[in-house]
């Protein structure tokens, strides 16, 4: 009677495979580095934006050419760009692996990122029309 171990343990992964599953944790790694970067920009950019609203509803803060919400919805679309090159990127690149490792898993960290891009464009769009 075989054991659950020692039918796995017939089947060990060869090189090539285990090759592709490390770019494969390279590529979702990269990804990741990505969102928390992109995180930072989108909530640093609103934060700005919220902290110092006040400023923009005095006089010498509308006279400005660079008020706090300007540069909050720059530091925003910076992050959202940023994020939406970065899963391209990712996109393209895990299409190539899948075809020549059609059994790889599904990318979970681009769940991810197609969440925050919706999130911060959520974040963006109350920000532009917040006036």
């Amino acid at each position: 009677m075989e054991t659950e171990v020692s039918k796995t343990a017939d089947h060990s992964p060869s090189n090539t495979e285990l090759a592709f599953e490390r770019t494969l944790l390279a590529h979702e790694r990269t990804l990741m580095a990505w969102v928390r970067t992109s995180i930072s920009m989108i909530s640093f950019g609103f934060t700005i934006y919220k902290i110092f609203e006040e400023i923009s509803k005095t006089p010498e803060g509308q006279n400005r050419l660079l008020t706090p919400r300007v540069v909050g919805m720059i530091m925003i679309s910076f992050g959202l760009f940023a994020l939406l090159l970065a899963q391209v990127q990712h996109t393209i690149a895990i299409r190539k692996i899948k075809r020549n490792y059609p059994a790889m898993q599904r990318s979970l960290s681009s769940v991810l990122s197609i969440m925050v891009l919706m999130f911060g464009l959520a974040l963006f769009l109350a920000t532009v029309f917040r006036q």
